[in-house]
């Protein structure tokens, strides 16, 4: 490809477009409390002393107190008993003032984390990872109570980006239950036309080739190259990897699943490692919790 023809890609800001959200949800919010209904809470818990879940579990917290949402915060030692954990969701299915609950994941291996997931009441499954929620994504022409956050997220940046979703060829890199089946689900059910691939499917570099719409969430940093993508194809990189680099103060740096700087060259738009997708998980849990103040109104 001589350089006349290469285009560079639209960087979708992740990071603003989130703000606006944010900002949506704390009007929404303050307008509640106003006419003296329930301020909305979030009750984490945390199962263990995993950094990455902890900071993660922290900026969540941050976030509710942001836009004026009450949060609880339930921390765990990493050998708690099921049983124990079990309860604590009981009892948060059952406190008023809880409108949302998120257990932070992965849990330790020792636990059986669809049957905890499965404890958490419908009305309250912000997370929107229980069976039921799932379920009700899965089938045509009904809507779960709530959808997971980042999948969702990655709806409405696409949504906002006037993307023509119908008849559109969309390729899914990644079959996790977080994110890869229901951003395949919600993509299905905007009339998209959806291939779900992962790290074992043949031909994987001419499978994304053929995406107007490419979704990768593999956990692998920079699988995606440049000569994978299809000219003008919008990349969503759902992928945040910590590779090593001496030459930063950190002595590391992030890159997604997607290799950045080749892809720019011939994507019509790309969300950003950091800043892309990320920003607008935590956009939507608020919404989410929102949402469940309103449903126990």
């Amino acid at each position: 490809m001589s350089d006349s023809k290469k285009t560079t890609a639209i960087i979708l800001d992740g990071k603003a477009f989130a703000k606006e959200i944010r900002m949506d949800v704390a009007a929404k919010v303050a307008d509640r409390m106003i006419k003296g209904l329930q301020q909305p809470g979030l009750a984490t818990i945390i199962v263990g002393d995993d950094p990455a879940s902890r900071i993660y579990v922290s900026n969540k917290h941050k976030a509710c107190e942001e836009v004026g949402i009450q949060s609880f915060g339930h921390e765990l030692s990493a050998n708690a008993a099921q049983e124990e954990i079990l309860e604590l969701i009981q009892r948060l299915n059952k406190q008023s003032d809880v409108h949302g609950i998120l257990l932070q994941l992965p849990v330790s291996k020792h636990l059986d984390e669809a049957e905890l997931i499965s404890e958490i009441s419908l009305f309250k499954d912000v997370d929107g990872l229980h069976p039921a929620n799932v379920g009700l994504l899965a089938q045509k022409g009904r809507q779960p109570h709530f959808a997971p956050a980042t999948p969702s997220g990655i709806m409405r940046l696409l949504k906002k980006a006037e993307l023509k979703l119908e008849g559109a060829n969309a390729v899914v890199l990644g079959r996790s239950n977080i994110i890869g089946l229901p951003i395949s689900l919600m993509l299905l059910d905007e009339n998209a036309t959806v291939t779900i691939c992962h790290s074992r499917t043949r031909d994987l570099a001419t499978v994304c080739k053929q995406a107007d719409v490419l979704v990768v969430a593999v956990g692998i940093p920079e699988i995606v190259r440049g000569d994978w993508v299809k000219s003008g194809a919008m990349v969503i990189d759902v992928g945040v990897n910590r590779v090593d680099d001496e030459q930063t103060k950190r002595g590391y740096r992030l890159v997604g699943d997607v290799a950045f700087d080749e892809a720019m060259q011939v994507a019509g738009a790309i969300t950003p490692v950091p800043g892309g997708v990320g920003p607008l998980t935590i956009a939507m849990l608020l919404e989410n919790t929102l949402h469940a103040a309103e449903l126990a109104d």
